[in-house]
């Protein structure tokens, strides 16, 4: 690293550096020498790359415990042997063929820019048009959408229905579908709202979005979502 890279690296992720070195890191030292080793993750989680929706954050989880994909509009592709880079599909195809996970969570969100991207087609921001091109893949989900474009919901249940749609994408790769077929692996859809941490999970029987909440009101805790039951 060259001296000027080392003077524009942001002070604000050196400053957090420090304060997990100096904090969490001695409380985990032993937790991180055994991840040195091999990760052992049960659950793939696929969201949106949005700043605001952190999964680890949301669910609380330490090292080791979530592998997590993150792209514009948590979207997962149908499988396809075409083109030359799948980063998505790779991630995917690492998680359950090598890693072995249990459960594969779509984790959608509220206000989602890449959803509106699609609803509302901005300028391309370069020649290449990547968001344009890559929100595309939105368009099954909007034709599952029953409410009026102009209705003030209309965005929320474009943003279910794309939960729904990755779902539908996993289950064209033939190994996952194999895996779900003989009961090693489930698949869960959920929705994230910003504004007040609701967390909602998708009725697999009814694909409606429901708050994960238990018997008492409380919010579900990570192994209590990691654990429902929704093949």
């Amino acid at each position: 690293m060259t001296t000027q890279q080392a003077r524009t690296f942001p002070e604000a992720l050196k400053e957090g550096y420090r304060a997990f070195r100096d904090g969490r890191l001695p409380d985990e030292a032993k937790r991180y020498a055994k991840l040195a080793k091999g990760q052992s993750p049960e659950v793939l989680l696929i969201g949106c790359c949005d700043s605001r929706v952190s999964p680890e954050v949301i669910f609380d989880a330490s090292p080791g415990e979530l592998f997590v994909v993150r792209n514009v509009a948590n979207i997962v592709p149908p499988c396809e042997q075409g083109g030359e880079y799948h980063g998505t599909s790779a991630a995917i195809e690492f998680a359950v063929q090598a890693l072995e996970v249990k459960h594969i969570v779509v984790l959608g969100h509220a206000t989602c820019g890449g959803i509106k991207a699609f609803a509302s087609p901005p300028a391309p921001l370069s020649k290449g048009d990547f968001i344009g091109k890559w929100v595309s893949l939105v368009a099954p989900a909007a034709e599952r959408v029953t409410q009026d474009r102009e209705a003030p919901d209309y965005l929320t249940h474009l943003e279910y229905a794309m939960v729904a749609q990755s779902l539908d994408n996993l289950m064209t790769f033939p190994f996952i579908r194999k895996r779900v077929e003989s009961g090693e692996l489930q698949l869960h859809g959920a929705h994230f709202g910003i504004e007040r941490g609701e967390l909602y999970l998708r009725d697999p029987e009814t694909g409606a979005f429901k708050p994960a909440t238990d018997t008492d009101g409380k919010p579900v805790r990570p192994s209590a979502l990691i654990n429902c039951n929704e093949a």
